[in-house]
């Protein structure tokens, strides 16, 4: 054992009266295909994508007495005064994050104030972040509580790093709901929740098992219901999320799971939609496909990766293979839900055609969102572990990838590149969502309309955001003549939800596929390549100022 890593039995038990203020602050993330931020101008109120489940949940775990605040770096940056106020700082992020929580360190450093940092990076890499004062690797448990003793005991700096590794996790059936009441829920895109934990697939590129295990942990189906009602409460936007890495994970409990959220989307009008993601293989689960449609999913975002079954045999997801892959999307699409999908480039089997595959693959399936994304090998993976022994992990600030690809770098760049211009011109991406109107939407379950759906800020926010649209797309934009063809009639006929719907989303997927054919976006979602994202465009400048 590391010296800087203490043995949990050595804490002993706070004192019972310490009362301490915590700062729990959550890091900006680097723009990108799957965070929708070219959306959120158009969307009033909204600053920031998805609230923070651990962080939240981290925060509810603590004990009631002390003070907490929560600040998302996504909406505004923490003060010196929100440091000058805390006691101890409390971070959670992801790789793609790390400079932004290593800047949180540094920030809070400037003032004297001991920084804790836990969550999926640091659980996977904990040498990767040496500034901070503790480390908490793994979820929440017993090193959660022995954090929570040393921070009671003592505020100051210690002289070194400790890290905390949870040997004893929580089972989720006892996780607090997640303290939504400390975040401005009414200003995310979208709303977060969480069911299970874990996936029971060994998928080479991934780091779920490694990090949470193959056996899927669950909450209880009383958990998801309060945590709804919680949400729900505090003014979550039209959707909601599923967080689970791969929610038919264990099929049998979300059997027992479905038949709750139909019963709380009667009882609350249908208010929201779900989303979530699942493997493909979902897709043979006709009883499952059929109560989430019951219970309002929209969308399964389902890691396809490649069209090439070669591909899938060797990053060890040949489970996409089970059916044909276009018979498992018709399937869920079938049943009223879209595929979002994520699609990789750079795997060793990739050819020059790759790319076409792709762009092939997606006119076949009419799959609308896919967030095509260079191969990066993450720590805790089967793929990091190969690359590592074969000499292929790279440092290298300038790439877009850690990986020595198969194919010269230059031509697996030039392949992503071309396939996020081809896939996202306006033209392309509407007819792809005007497939979706026509053979997946009116399979939907009809939604009532209810008070809850029809409720003055319901009302409010769709005029608004028309009203953006119209603007900023309609009469200003560069694509307008593609967002007419598919948005006058329906708009004739009434069908407005889809025209908003659709609107936001392939707003920010046709900007975003020009930033990427510009060179003004990263090609891995977890690249180290320093681009001047933070800047806002003209456009985001203009909408944001209204």
């Amino acid at each position: 054992m590391p010296s800087n890593v203490r043995p949990l039995a050595d804490f002993a038990p706070a004192a019972a009266g310490a009362e301490r203020r915590i700062l729990c602050v959550f890091p900006h993330y680097v723009p990108s295909f799957g965070t929708f931020e070219y959306a959120h101008s158009l969307t009033p109120g909204v600053k920031a994508f998805m609230p923070p489940q651990g962080l939240l949940v981290i925060a509810a775990a603590l004990p009631q007495h002390w003070q907490v605040r929560f600040i998302d770096e996504n909406m505004k940056r923490a003060s010196a005064a929100d440091f000058a106020w805390a006691d101890a700082v409390f971070v959670s992020g992801m790789h793609i994050q790390r400079r932004q929580m290593e800047d949180i360190c540094a920030r809070a450093h400037e003032q004297g104030k001991p920084v804790a940092l836990g969550g999926p990076s640091v659980s996977a890499a904990p040498e990767q972040y040496p500034a901070f004062d503790y480390l908490h690797v793994g979820e929440l448990g017993d090193a959660t509580e022995a954090l929570i003793e040393l921070i009671a005991r003592d505020v100051s700096r210690p002289p070194r790093q400790i890290i905390l590794k949870t040997k004893d996790r929580r089972p989720l059936a006892e996780f607090p709901a997640p303290a939504y009441e400390l975040a401005a829920i009414d200003r995310y895109f979208l709303g977060s929740i969480q069911f299970s934990s874990g996936c029971p697939y060994t998928c080479e590129f991934c780091d779920i098992p490694g990090l949470y295990g193959r056996v899927p942990r669950l909450k209880t189906p009383a958990q998801v219901v309060g945590e709804l009602d919680k949400l729900l409460a505090c003014g979550v936007n039209g959707s909601i999320y599923f967080v689970d890495d791969n929610l038919v994970g264990n099929r049998r409990a979300l059997l027992d799971l479905l038949p709750h959220l139909v019963a709380w989307q009667n009882r609350n009008g249908y208010a929201v939609s779900l989303s979530c993601e699942a493997t493909l293989n979902i897709a043979r689960s006709p009883d499952i496909l059929k109560l989430m449609r019951e219970a309002a999913f929209d969308t399964i975002f389902c890691g396809i990766e490649t069209p090439e079954p070669e591909a899938l045999q060797a990053i060890q997801k040949s489970h996409n293979m089970v059916r044909p892959i276009l018979e498992s999307v018709k399937a869920i699409n079938d049943h009223g839900m879209e595929v979002v999908t994520g699609i990789i480039l750079g795997l060793d089997t990739d050819t020059a055609e790759s790319g076409d595959r792709i762009l092939e693959f997606l006119e076949q399936s009419n799959i609308p969102l896919a967030t095509i994304n260079l191969l990066q090998a993450l720590p805790k993976t089967p793929l990091w572990d190969r690359l590592e022994r074969d000499g292929r992990l790279l440092d290298d600030a300038d790439r877009e990838s850690n990986v020595d690809f198969a194919l010269p770098y230059d031509e697996v760049l030039a392949m992503w590149r071309r396939c996020m211009e081809k896939a996202y011109t306006p033209e392309a991406l509407f007819a792809r969502y005007a497939h979706q109107m026509r053979a997946t939407r009116p399979n939907r379950l009809p939604r009532p309309w209810s008070r809850q759906r029809l409720s003055p800020r319901n009302i409010r926010m769709a005029v608004i955001i028309l009203a953006k649209l119209f603007w900023h797309v309609g009469l200003r934009g560069g694509y307008r003549r593609a967002f007419w063809t598919f948005a006058l009639g329906r708009l004739i006929r009434g069908k407005i939800e889809p025209v908003i719907s659709v609107g936001l989303v392939a707003h920010h997927l046709i900007m975003f596929a020009r930033d990427a054919c510009s060179g003004r976006s990263n090609a891995s979602h977890y690249s180290a390549k320093n681009r001047p994202q933070g800047a806002a465009t003209p456009l985001r400048q203009e909408i944001a100022a209204e």
